[in-house]
């Protein structure tokens, strides 16, 4: 498991059961640790070499899983009254490393597109999606992390 370096985030290992006709692929239990309630499941995707960049939800706790591709994410820290203030976070997801990301809201997230395929992210999000409760920066350089 990766050394975890923000409070508020979580990487859960993940089923992969193979199946001769198709694999199932385990995505979250409401027993499972991070699950804080649901929302809305969406699924997004990212071209190869495209960054997403950064956004903070107020609210919405995200739970990202990667079921095909790979998708590199970082997470950056500026609450005020952190123990991890000023800290990042990285972590590539995908097939090679099937896992679920938790990030609790209030830290800021960017990720890109890594699988030169088919990069397909679900979210199992805590809330339903409200862009009022967002805040998106302009430019990728706002928050200083060399990609």
């Amino acid at each position: 498991m990766d050394k975890i370096t923000i409070e508020g985030v979580l990487l859960t290992p993940l089923k992969k059961i193979h199946h001769p006709k198709g694999d199932v692929l385990h995505g979250m239990k409401s027993s499972d640790a991070g699950f804080s309630g649901f929302g809305e499941a969406y699924f997004s995707t990212i071209n190869f070499g495209d960054i997403k960049i950064w956004k903070k939800h107020l609210e919405m706790t995200l739970n990202f899983v990667v079921p095909m591709g790979e998708i590199r994410f970082v997470i950056y820290d500026d609450r005020e009254n952190s123990t991890t203030k000023n800290s990042f976070f990285n972590v590539t997801l995908g097939e090679s490393n099937y896992q679920r990301i938790t990030i609790h809201y209030g830290v800021w997230v960017a990720f890109n597109g890594i699988g030169e395929t088919y990069n397909l992210l679900l979210n199992l999000a805590s809330i339903e999606h409200d862009p009022n409760e967002i805040i998106r920066k302009e430019e990728l350089s706002e928050i200083a992390f060399q990609w």
